[in-house]
């Protein structure tokens, strides 16, 4: 078996093994529509609810409610508790009916680079995966994600440790406007090969705002 085809079945052994967060464990961020009912109110029904910007939804009785780092099940929680002061016994279920998109460039060893958009799960390996895969002369031990907000710094990622031992930490939470970039097995000069590539990656992003 050539290097290629064992790399190829590692990632593929080792994708359909890792965990994958259900719909439980997903937390709530700007762009998702909601549909929240209140059993026996129909007036306070809202069928399409989209989690603003600031990570706040408004409704009825209760005004804002931030929806920052919980999951629906959660918010409906919150939800209920909150109603108890106006209603009796009040049981809220909430649906997404749509998950916010987000939007990544995937460059350097990659076999389909380009820009992509994820929908509800949105990590590290989330990026690779869809761009078909690291090439043959990725640098696994330097993968570097750069920040869509220029005021960040970007992050140094060993891919293969998060491969070969499964560390979750190493497996980022992507935000909107991100870079990752792949380096290849030759040595990289970060001045010189990283940093013109952020101010490009700017530019485009400027662009297609």
């Amino acid at each position: 078996m050539n290097v290629a085809v064992s790399m190829i079945l590692g990632l593929v052994i080792f994708w359909t093994s890792f965990p994958i967060a259900s719909a439980a464990d997903y937390l709530l961020a700007p762009g998702d529509v909601l549909s929240i009912r209140v059993f026996g109110y129909e007036d306070l029904e809202m069928k399409t609810v989209e989690i603003r910007p600031d990570h706040k939804i408004d409704f009825p009785l209760i005004g804002e409610i931030s929806t920052l780092g919980i999951t629906s099940g959660k918010l409906s929680h919150i939800l209920t508790a909150s109603l108890m002061e106006f209603l009796r016994d009040p049981k809220v279920s909430i649906n997404v009916d749509k998950y916010h998109t987000t939007r990544l460039y995937v460059l350097g060893e990659i076999n389909r680079p380009g820009l992509y958009e994820l929908n509800k799960q949105h990590n590290l390996l989330d990026a690779i995966g869809i761009a078909g895969g690291y090439t043959k002369d990725a640098a696994k031990k330097k993968v570097f994600v750069i920040p869509g907000d220029q005021g960040k710094q970007p992050i140094e990622v060993n891919l293969l440790q998060l491969l070969q031992k499964g560390d979750v930490k190493l497996n980022i939470c992507l935000e909107d406007g991100d870079t990752v970039f792949l380096t290849s097995n030759n040595r990289l000069d970060f001045s010189r090969d990283i940093l013109p590539l952020i101010s490009g990656v700017y530019y485009i992003k400027n662009l297609n705002d």
